[in-house]
């Protein structure tokens, strides 16, 4: 066997260069990991998604209670569990009806069947929780984060509330039964649907006092979703798996368009074949949810609204938004959609790998401990916004 030798020169290149890779490994950076083991900075700064559940009526199995937050930027994967109230009479948590954020006043709200909370970002502590007489459903706050359009748990009024105080300003008389609320991206109108009517009701926002009506839809309105020049609504209503066009400026229904290829059938929730609807944020496609097949089906969003395709997905949507970049779509059954590839990309997963479905989730933008910009648990056109 031979043996080989080494002379003492060669010895001292090799331990210099031993050395050498030695001290480049100490100072090379190693890659960037987000520390999620310290609750105080979790949340500091980044990019989030925050679901507040239960977003499924009280089922306990679709996320638990609390507002659950998601790293948008690092695959979606789970941060941390932010407590929250809106517990009912008899201690257990109550339906989560709506989430809202006001970047000005680094608040995220949560509206419940009976009231409303406002958690601090910054602190993720509750400021106050308020019960409201007739109860609580999806709310809508200004662009300015001073004030909101809160409607009643399917009485015939909206509550227009103080988001600093919680105190109410004045209240709307509508129709019969409040439901889902949006606050157009000007600020001037409030936009309302009201389950037992065929119209979208419109509420100046200097007076809170209806202006306009568009319709009649051909039944009562459901979810809905507008434009960002708020030239458009594309509505879900009673019975039809598909949605209806309005224009917000006459006030006429331009069009009915029914889903093809697909039947009607018994849905687990909601009573209605299409409970959910969104605009890409580029106002190119309509996203719809059908309950009963378990599917969300793509339309282009302009007329004749041709259907373009349709996506599997792993339980019943009754919801859907996107990412405010239009990257990303969010039905409520916990699935991560690329809106490009159509491709299932993740399931949205708490602490203990369960998956987590909502109907009631925000994107918000932090930093040191203060929100930027947010997102809206509406799917809203955002065309014309950006440019703004």
């Amino acid at each position: 066997m031979k043996i080989l030798k080494i002379n003492s020169s060669s010895a001292f290149l090799l331990l210099a260069f031993l050395l050498l890779m030695i001290g480049t490994a100490w100072v090379l950076p190693k890659p960037i990991e987000r520390d999620h083991s310290n609750p105080e900075i979790k949340s500091a700064s980044g990019h989030y998604l925050y679901v507040a559940t239960p977003g499924i009526r009280n089922y306990l199995g679709y996320g638990g209670h609390g507002l659950l937050v998601f790293d948008i930027d690092n695959n979606h994967k789970f941060v941390k569990r932010i407590d929250t109230k809106g517990f009912k009479k008899d201690g257990s948590p109550s339906n989560v009806k709506g989430i809202a954020v006001s970047v000005q006043l680094n608040s995220v709200y949560i509206s419940t069947l009976e009231g409303l909370q406002r958690i601090d970002l910054n602190s993720e502590k509750l400021i106050w929780e308020i019960p409201f007489d007739g109860g609580c459903d999806r709310m809508s706050i200004s662009p300015d984060g001073l004030k909101m359009y809160l409607p009643s748990l399917e009485k015939d009024f909206w509550n227009v509330v103080n988001c600093e105080t919680g105190s109410i300003i004045t209240k709307i008389k509508v129709h019969s039964r409040a439901h889902n609320t949006i606050y157009g991206s000007s600020g001037n109108y409030a936009y309302m649907a009201d389950i037992g009517s065929p119209w979208l009701y419109v509420s100046d926002t200097k007076t809170h006092t209806i202006n306009k009506k568009i319709g009649p839809f051909s039944a009562g309105i459901r979810p809905f979703t507008i434009n960002s020049d708020e030239t458009l609504a594309f509505v879900n209503i009673n019975e039809l798996l598909g949605f209806e066009v309005g224009d917000l400026k006459t006030g006429k229904k331009l069009a009915s368009i029914k889903v093809l290829g697909w039947d009607k059938g018994p849905v687990r929730r909601h009573g209605n074949p299409s409970h959910g609807i969104g605009l890409t944020p580029d106002e190119k496609e309509i996203w719809l949810s059908d309950g009963h097949n378990m599917r969300m089906h793509i339309f282009s969003a302009k007329s004749p609204y041709q259907q373009l395709t349709t996506i599997s997905l792993s339980d019943m949507p009754g919801w859907v938004t996107f990412s405010m970049d239009g990257k990303f779509a969010y039905p409520s059954s916990g699935e991560v959609i690329n809106t490009k590839t159509r491709e299932i990309l993740r399931l949205l997963k708490d602490e203990n790998y369960n998956t987590v479905s909502s109907e009631k989730m925000v994107e918000i933008f932090m930093k040191n401990g203060k929100a930027t910009k947010a997102g809206d648990q509406f799917g809203l056109g955002r065309l014309h916004k950006a440019e703004k």
